[in-house]
């Protein structure tokens, strides 16, 4: 990916483009390709919940996958050092509250927009995010634009003008997504958390209070799904944990073990896989329209890999360790 922003396991801690040896490159893969297997398919499970409010199903995410990252995180000894230096930092936590807050927004906008029959443009926003990382880093980090990465932005935006003015309606969704994923990334490149599983764990922590709080105002009134409709719609909402949880995991663990051109031809797995089950399987509308603004996407992604794999060799051959890349970051949907 593109060399002008910090790759970061979710904490902006840049990952070497070399990986420490076979057996951890295999492992990697593996990593890697169940996180971004389990993002592609993520429309299966949050279809299957979509008769459930939005913001309940989000409370659900939450409370449970706490769960499962408290227990990740306490086994690993750096992980569990980290978590109680992390909360013991006021600056950390305060920066953490507002990275959470723009996580509860990105998990929020994609629970709604499966359940409204938007993954077509949510697969939209995932493909725009990486071009959106590399716009990021020009604005707030003074980093300078490649003329390859200035075109593919500029087609990645004629796309999105095309799509607007077709459909005589904001892709606000496609649009949001890749806004909150690039703030929240910038964020914690600026903070230097530096462990990314206990980042993450203090994270939904924070928003466990006000998650668990707001199921248990609907659980006193009686309004809640949970329990009160059925043992399989409650069997789905708990398993809002590891559908979560697991995926952030294993992208942690990938990104650690891979070269960075490796994890940035990954990636696309996840909305391509978003965007057939959307068209395949959901049949949602895919206009004339829509096909000149995603083939306009699509080819900016592709002259941005392309730059970008060859800006890492270069670096490679010159013996110099890989720089920072946008865009490979966790889904996070």
């Amino acid at each position: 990916m593109p060399t002008t922003s910090p790759l970061s396991n979710t904490d902006g801690r840049p990952v070497s483009d070399r990986p420490d040896d076979t057996t951890a490159s295999v492992a990697g893969v593996g990593f890697a390709l169940a996180a971004y297997g389990a993002w592609a398919l993520a429309p299966l499970y949050f279809t299957a919940v979509g008769h459930v409010p939005s913001v309940e199903v989000l409370a659900h995410r939450i409370v449970w996958s706490l769960a499962l990252l408290l227990a990740v995180t306490l086994v690993g000894r750096k992980a569990r050092r980290a978590l109680f230096v992390l909360l013991k930092s006021p600056r950390d936590l305060a920066g953490l509250v507002v990275t959470s807050a723009l996580l509860a927004v990105i998990w929020l906008t994609y629970v709604w927009a499966v359940a409204n029959g938007r993954i077509v443009e949510s697969s939209l926003g995932y493909y725009i995010n990486p071009l959106f990382n590399v716009l990021l880093g020009f604005v707030f980090l003074r980093e300078r634009f490649r003329v390859i990465q200035i075109l593919a932005i500029a087609l990645a935006a004629l796309g999105v003008a095309w799509l607007t003015i077709s459909m005589q309606e904001l892709p606000w969704i496609a649009l949001l997504l890749p806004f909150c994923f690039g703030m929240y990334g910038l964020l914690r490149k600026v903070m230097h958390v530096v462990d990314p599983m206990a980042g993450l764990t203090v994270e939904v922590m924070i928003m466990f209070v006000p998650a668990a709080v707001y199921l248990g105002v609907l659980t006193g009134r009686g309004t809640a799904v949970f329990i009160n409709e059925s043992q399989s719609t409650d069997i789905l909402l708990i398993a809002a944990g590891p559908v979560t949880a697991l995926p952030l995991v294993w992208f942690i663990n990938g990104a650690k073990r891979l070269r960075l051109s490796t994890l940035g031809l990954l990636q696309y797995i996840a909305p391509t896989g978003q965007f057939l089950l959307g068209v395949l399987l959901y049949h949602e509308a895919f206009t004339r329209h829509h096909a000149i603004a995603f083939i306009c996407i699509w080819t900016a992604l592709a002259i941005y890999s392309f730059d970008s794999i060859r800006a890492m060799r270069r670096r490679r051959s010159a013996g110099v360790e890989s720089g920072p890349a946008a865009g490979i970051q966790p889904i996070l949907d």
